[in-house]
């Protein structure tokens, strides 16, 4: 295993510094689902939930999330993003909905945080907002898919 670059020699705690490393095209996917009844996801779908907008509201939250992520991850660097997509799609037969985010940035360190925090806020924004409704959604399968760009290279997640 390699050397933990979030802990100085002490053992303490730090930030890593990235200054010396170039800027870099850097790309992460993640994904996850929201398993619910499927009456809630009926009323998702249809545009019959009562707070509104499920997913425009779980897109744009997920967006603003993943602006916001070196705020909530205490050794995160904030970075430039350069762009951001959330997808959903509903399947009907699981009852779930899967979440996919895609976090692009010319920096000097990856976005795979981003792209976590993206799919995870996005899910919890599904269930904020269909509570009411079913108590019993589970957020399930956060996983970075894919990462491109940077020292470490590329990365695929197995049976992706």
């Amino acid at each position: 295993m390699s050397e933990l670059s979030h802990f100085d020699d002490s053992g303490q705690a730090r930030m890593v510094h990235v200054g010396v490393k170039p800027i870099t095209e850097r790309q992460a996917v993640a994904q996850g689902r929201i398993r619910m009844r499927p009456e809630t996801l009926r009323l998702i779908t249809t545009g019959e939930v009562g707070k509104g907008d499920v997913l425009g509201v779980a897109r744009i939250s997920g967006i603003m999330a993943a602006k916001r992520t070196s705020d909530l991850i205490p050794l995160c660097h904030p970075l430039q993003l350069t762009g951001i997509d959330i997808d959903f799609t509903s399947n009907m037969e699981a009852s779930e909905i899967a979440i996919v985010a895609t976090v692009k940035a010319n920096d000097r360190t990856g976005v795979e945080m981003e792209a976590l925090v993206a799919v995870t806020t996005a899910a919890l924004t599904i269930y904020d907002m269909c509570k009411s409704y079913d108590r019993g959604m589970v957020i399930n399968e956060i996983l970075l898919v894919e990462k491109r760009g940077g020292k470490s290279g590329n990365y695929r997640a197995p049976d992706s």
